[in-house]
């Protein structure tokens, strides 16, 4: 039940000492805006390092041919690896483990694109059907290159969103002829990707199609493939697998790493979600410290307040107040402090994130940008930090309260 009288004398008591009140309340929003800033470094933290890795699929790996660094079976060290169809072939259908696999031809440059009367320069990308999953294009209309397109080595194409803003405007893209330097491409689908606007600028093209048109043979440039849910371990050993096949098929030493390029992508984000796991650690850490120093800073500050008002305490307990009266006074007042202080802490720490103050700083200090990325707190999370500091607070305020009520009125009346 409300009791005016309590609160009364509560906002009486805390206005009468407005320094110890203020340096209790400082304490406490010191905290939590320390907290919450905090827990937004970590997650824009976060954030940052994992854009990183939206571009393609996190489960990816990729192989670049190399040139060898040392002599095996008779050839000297500086032979070029070239891989071709038939390495895409061989690891697609004799590697166990590998889920989606495309090879690319590379056509260097940007060429000059025409639609009708609209031109402008885009990067042309020769691809397997399986690329859509490792670059995680979304397809908006129409569809993707596929197997038919790669066995007939038809002249068709997808095109990102942005090349369909400059070439078609609001003209329907699905059916109609774009022109590449010459040779002439059915656009069949449409595709968008949310990591990287300059990944919505790409023209795909069958990669048997540009072998052809541009010269290539059977010549592929790299090899890209996902593990499905192979774990870090399992696609080290699908990557040795790999290097193993390609060593026996071009001749090179299976201990030379630098014939065959091999970079997995999976490694490197368990690895980074590692670092993560520390980051997380260390905000615990900080975490409860702020707690435990609440906790003490309310604690000691009640104990100052017991201490002041024991021989009003003395007469409370004279005039038949009971010990439970007592200490529930001590903790609304301690409640009180906690949860305004905490509230408007918790409220100052969200805006300076929210402002944007947070990444100006880490800019400042010479903090990589595309790795700090939209520092942000859950609100949930900022309130149920509060609570806890608040009601850690007031737990520490009841000690002090409870000793108050043990002592008995005589004593209490004689304190000066």
């Amino acid at each position: 039940m409300f009791d005016l009288d309590k609160w009364q004398e509560i906002f009486y008591t805390i206005n009468k000492n407005r320094l110890r009140s203020f340096i209790t309340a400082f304490n406490v929003a010191w905290g939590i805006f320390i907290l919450i800033v905090l827990m937004g470094f970590g997650a824009g933290f976060q954030n940052g390092v994992r854009s990183q890795f939206d571009d393609d699929a996190v489960n990816s790996i990729f192989i670049n041919g190399g040139q060898t660094s040392e002599p095996y079976k008779g050839i000297q060290p500086g032979k070029r690896i070239r891989f071709t169809n038939e390495d895409y072939r061989d690891i697609r259908d004799r590697v166990e483990g590998v889920e989606y696999i495309t090879g690319r031809f590379y056509v260097s440059g940007e060429f000059t694109v025409r639609y009708e009367n609209r031109y402008s320069s885009f990067n042309i990308r020769s691809v397997h059907p399986d690329h859509l999953y490792l670059e995680r294009s979304i397809i908006t209309k129409g569809r993707y290159i596929n197997q038919k397109d790669i066995d007939e080595k038809r002249k068709v194409t997808s095109i990102g969103d942005r090349v369909v803003k400059v070439l078609f405007g609001n003209t329907e893209p699905i059916g109609k002829y774009i022109t590449v330097n010459g040779i002439k491409y059915k656009v069949v689908g449409v595709f968008k990707d949310e990591a990287s606007e300059q990944e919505a600028k790409i023209i795909y093209i069958p990669i048997s199609t540009a072998q052809i048109a541009y010269g290539g043979g059977n010549r592929i440039h790299r090899l890209m493939l996902t593990v499905g849910d192979a774990n870090a371990k399992q696609s080290l050993d699908i990557q040795q697998e790999i290097h193993e096949l390609l060593a026996k098929k071009h001749v090179f030493s299976t201990e030379d790493k630098r014939a065959v390029s091999i970079f997995n992508l999976l490694e490197e984000y368990e690895k980074w979600m590692g670092v993560f796991d520390g980051i997380r650690f260390f905000l615990a850490f900080i975490g409860i410290f702020t707690l435990v120093a609440g906790m003490v800073g309310v604690s000691n500050i009640m104990l100052i307040v017991v201490k002041e008002r024991t021989r009003e305490i003395g007469i409370r307990k004279a005039i038949g107040a009971t010990p439970r009266s007592v200490i529930g006074l001590f903790l609304m007042e301690a409640l009180l402090i906690t949860l305004v202080s905490g509230y408007i802490g918790m409220i100052a720490g969200m805006l300076f994130l929210e402002s944007g103050w947070l990444s100006s700083l880490m800019g400042l200090f010479g903090f990589p940008m595309n790795f700090f990325i939209n520092p942000s707190v859950n609100f949930n999370n900022a309130m149920a930090a509060t609570a806890i500091l608040a009601l850690s607070g007031t737990l520490a305020g009841y000690f002090p309260a409870r000793k108050a009520a043990k002592i008995p009125p005589i004593e209490a009346l004689r304190d000066e």
